[in-house]
């Protein structure tokens, strides 16, 4: 990896396509395309929850081979209502991921993630491995007891200020 981190990733580039998609009477998702739109479907399933599609993810993938589609999950980031929790669990939040792809009309996609976003992108090919041509993911959490146990107790250990700063 070069020293300079601006020099490991595509250049910036804005959607070609975005909207908002209604999944139920109280939630709606922010939606984005860019890059190829005749490339191969990749889709970003951002952590958190509640993280976010942050326009800097376009650049983790080459614009000329894939056609790009980033959203928000349920109560995340533009989504709306943004933080709220009610109709917000993994399965309907796979069932918006499997919405999304078919008002995009793709058949098949690459499933890409890192961190929450892991465990939302295994949900989704438990439940529809026909529409995942692979996956892509890093930072996995399966929200196991341990790992929930180190990511609310144990990090403080080697971060004491930004897990006093996460606990206020």
């Amino acid at each position: 990896m070069d020293a300079n981190p601006e020099l490991d990733f595509f250049p910036p580039i804005e959607p070609h396509r975005s909207g908002m998609l209604r999944v139920d009477d109280i939630h709606t998702l922010y939606w984005e395309e860019c890059g190829n739109p005749d490339g191969i479907p990749v889709v970003y399933v951002h952590g958190g929850p509640g993280g976010g599609s942050s326009p800097e993810k376009r650049r983790w993938y080459d614009p000329d081979a894939y056609r790009i589609i980033l959203f928000d999950q349920r109560g995340a980031y533009r989504s709306t209502p943004v933080g709220d929790v009610r109709g917000n669990t993994t399965q309907l939040l796979v069932e918006d991921m499997d919405v999304l792809r078919k008002m995009l009309g793709i058949e098949k996609w690459l499933v890409t993630g890192g961190s929450w976003g892991t465990t939302l992108s295994l949900a989704y090919g438990q439940t529809y491995p026909n529409a995942c041509l692979g996956f892509v993911l890093r930072g996995i959490f399966l929200g196991t007891p341990e790992e929930i146990d180190w990511f609310l107790y144990g990090m403080y250990r080697f971060f004491p200020k930004a897990h006093g700063d996460f606990a206020c």
